[in-house]
Order: structure tokens, then sequence, then C-alpha cells
């Protein structure tokens, strides 16, 4: 179906960044207590992946 289609792109495009995150972000075991540090530190990774892709994506 056209819309499952669709919906497995956008699906593999959030994965891929949260696979990111677990490898090389070090997500995949926090070592941070408390809820606000570790959104601190998974907002802090996703910026670090938005840096790591944006040579690609300006390239593009």
């Amino acid at each position: 179906h056209e819309s499952h289609a669709l919906s497995q792109k956008h699906r593999k495009r959030i994965e891929e960044a949260f696979g990111w995150a677990k490898t090389v972000g070090g997500m995949a075991q926090t070592v941070y207590r408390r809820i606000e540090r570790v959104r601190s530190r998974f907002i802090l990774t996703m910026v670090a992946n938005n840096l790591a892709r944006l040579p690609r994506l300006l390239a593009a």
C-alpha cells in the first residue's frame, strides 16, 4: 500500500537517528539519573547527530 511504503520510509529515517544515538552517542545505557539530565543528554546527542549529518545535507 502506498501509505504504508511512505510510513516505512519515514520510520527508517527516524530509526537511523536513534540507532546513531545508541551506538555513537552513548545513549544505549545512560549514566545519568533524573529525567532532566537524561533529557538534556538526549537533546545534546541529537544535536550532535544533526551536526554530523549537516555536511551531507548541504551537499545534496
